[in-house]
Formats: structure tokens, C-alpha cells, sequence
């Protein structure tokens, strides 16, 4: 549970990695990420990965990025857009995310190695002490058609 009462999601279940696998999706994969983190990182899960003194759920998601760039990168990937979040225009009145950030992999083969990837998985804990809640969201990309394109098909 998380501040407004409601499940915090912040880890794939079996189910959705086994679904997300059988989409079968070829080429690039987006992730679309809906963040909100905690007021002050909890970092006791990752003792190890802790600061010295207590820091933000912002800052320790700033940590993961770092950490987790090169891993990225390396695997064929990049984040293409990173915004600070808000209020839904339309949504819910009463649901927000501090941060979207889209990133880009070369395929979902790509995306399943760098998410084993032991020195990725090294600095996860930092994820971990930063994220309240979270969405996560592969998207494929399609042909871009008209409306009236997409209802002939």
C-alpha cells in the first residue's frame, strides 16, 4: 500500500514478465515509466547502497539513473524523454507521478538481458529506496495512419 491507500506496484509479477515475453513484439521496445517516490529514500532493503545521511526518494532515483546509464546504453538502449510529472489533464483528480520518463531498448531480447544484468542489478536498490509507486508500460510502435487509414484496415 502506499500513501493514498491504494496497491503500490513496483516490481513485474511472473504473470505480466511471462505475458510481456508471449507478446511477441519485434524491434524497438519504449517502456513508458509512471514514477512517485518517496519523501526520504528508504534504503533498508540495500543497507549497503545507503548514504551517509538521509536523502530524498528524488535523489536516490537520481542515483539509480546514474548507475544504471552505462548498463543501459551498453545493452542498446537510452532514455529518450525525462519530464517532472503532476496532476492528470484527464485521470484521475487524485492520482499524480513526480516523474515519466520514456526509455528506449533495441528489442525486447535487449531489454530481458540488460534487466539481468548483474552490475545493472548491483545498483537496483537504489530504485528500490526511491519509488513509492510506479507504472510500467512496453510499447511497440505502429505505423502512423490517419483515423480514417486505421478504419479501413
Amino acid at each position: 500500500m502506499n500513501k493514498t491507500g491504494s496497491t503500490a506496484y513496483l516490481e513485474p509479477t511472473q504473470a505480466a514478465g511471462r505475458q510481456f515475453v508471449q507478446r511477441d513484439l519485434s524491434g524497438p521496445v519504449v517502456m513508458l515509466n509512471l514514477l512517485r517516490f518517496r519523501d526520504v529514500a528508504d534504503y533498508s532493503g540495500h543497507p549497503e547502497l545507503a548514504p551517509a545521511v538521509p536523502i530524498s526518494g528524488a535523489r536516490a532515483f537520481d542515483r539509480y539513473v546514474e548507475h544504471t546509464l552505462p548498463f543501459l546504453r551498453e545493452s542498446g538502449g537510452d532514455i529518450l524523454f525525462l519530464a517532472k510529472g503532476g496532476a492528470f489533464l484527464i485521470g484521475p483528480a487524485d492520482e499524480q507521478w513526480d516523474l515519466a520518463m520514456l526509455v528506449r531498448q533495441a528489442s525486447v531480447a535487449s531489454f530481458l538481458s540488460f534487466a539481468a544484468h548483474a552490475g545493472y542489478l548491483a545498483g537496483l536498490g537504489h530504485r528500490s529506496a526511491a519509488v513509492e509507486d510506479s507504472r510500467l508500460l512496453p510499447l511497440s510502435e505502429m505505423p502512423c495512419r490517419t483515423p480514417a487509414e486505421g478504419m479501413q484496415a
